[in-house]
């Protein structure tokens, strides 16, 4: 079966074709973000006008006719509405020229399913950090499959909080990504550093960081500092669930999983305590539509499909109200 999904939660509006199991494209059109962030309704806006020829390319690279699909994806949630409106309207218009049934999908599901997929995994613990969130997750049965939140950020995601610091220091572009490059010949500095359990905050963090530029601080310093200790929180965190929990295998999955660094710590991690780590490569931790159509095609071949949930958006789609349907 061939299964196409849509993403569209943010700046990204992705289209890929999946093949029982098999990634047969992966197609994206990017909003260019400044120093200024997202404005939503233009880079709605800018989906609209680029979704058609997304889903075109995306067709073209996986050599498939529309006809042939057999099943429809797209991001529910979470996301930034007017964003997530269009992939919702893309996908309901593709589907119902090809009268097939279509699937929403949860966003942060689907960048740890396409993980695991990738690697053949099936029941690690999940480290999921993207701009909007930040949470430490296991597959849970009861009452029903889903993922369990074992902790999770009590503010922002590690993503917003890298983004921001970005935009105070004046980087262009303003992504976690530049302050990964300006944090290189860095030194530390001490910071707040807090966790609770396995939860984590970090608007402290971002405040000191501000305050450190302010004073006059180097930026490499800062930048260096600010992510050596938000990675160091996340890998704490992580570490105590990976071992109440017993897992076998822990995953990094999300935007901020890109990041070389954050790997490589928690390949530390893991590794001291004779665990296995896994990260999918780039193209799969940035926003992607491959990641939708690995869980509607999921979804479109479980037994227990049905069609529970109602084809709309949810800007606060939590993961743990999203079903397994197919375990």
């Amino acid at each position: 079966m061939i299964t196409i999904g849509i993403e569209s939660s943010a700046h990204t509006f992705g289209v890929g074709i999946v093949e029982d199991g098999k990634i047969l494209a992966n197609v994206k059109s990017m909003y260019p973000i400044s120093d200024k962030g997202i404005i939503p309704m233009k880079v709605a806006d800018f989906h609209q006008k680029h979704a058609a020829q997304t889903i075109r390319k995306a067709l073209k690279e996986a050599s498939v006719r529309q006809e042939e699909i057999d099943a429809v994806g797209y991001t529910k949630g979470p996301g930034i509405g007017p964003c997530l409106r269009v992939g919702q309207l893309a996908a309901l218009a593709f589907a119902a020229a090809i009268a097939k049934p279509v699937y929403p999908v949860n966003h942060a599901v689907a960048h740890i399913e396409v993980t695991k997929q990738i690697y053949g995994l099936k029941d690690p613990l999940a480290l999921y950090v993207s701009g909007g969130n930040s949470q430490i997750l296991g597959i849970d049965m009861e009452p029903q499959p889903h993922y369990h939140v074992y902790g999770e950020t009590f503010d922002i995601g590690v993503g917003n909080m890298l983004d921001s610091f970005a935009r105070e220091a004046g980087l262009n572009p303003a992504w976690g990504s530049t302050v990964a490059k300006v944090a290189k010949d860095g030194e530390y500095i001490k910071m707040p550093y807090t966790v609770k359990g396995m939860d984590f905050t970090f608007t402290g963090l971002l405040t000191n960081a501000a305050a450190l530029l302010k004073e006059g601080r180097s930026i490499g310093d800062v930048a260096f500092s600010l992510q050596e200790t938000a990675f160091s929180m996340l890998c704490e965190a992580a570490e105590r669930a990976l071992m109440l929990l017993r897992k076998k295998e822990i995953i990094v999955s999300g935007g901020v999983a890109q990041s070389e660094r954050l790997a490589e710590m928690l390949e530390i991690m893991a590794s001291s305590h004779g665990k296995k780590f896994y990260v999918a490569p780039n193209e799969f931790n940035a926003d992607n539509g491959a990641m939708i159509a690995v869980v509607a095609e999921k979804i479109h071949t479980s037994p227990k499909k049905g069609v529970s949930e109602r084809l709309s958006i949810n800007q606060k789609y939590r993961i743990n109200d999203f079903k397994l349907s197919w375990l």
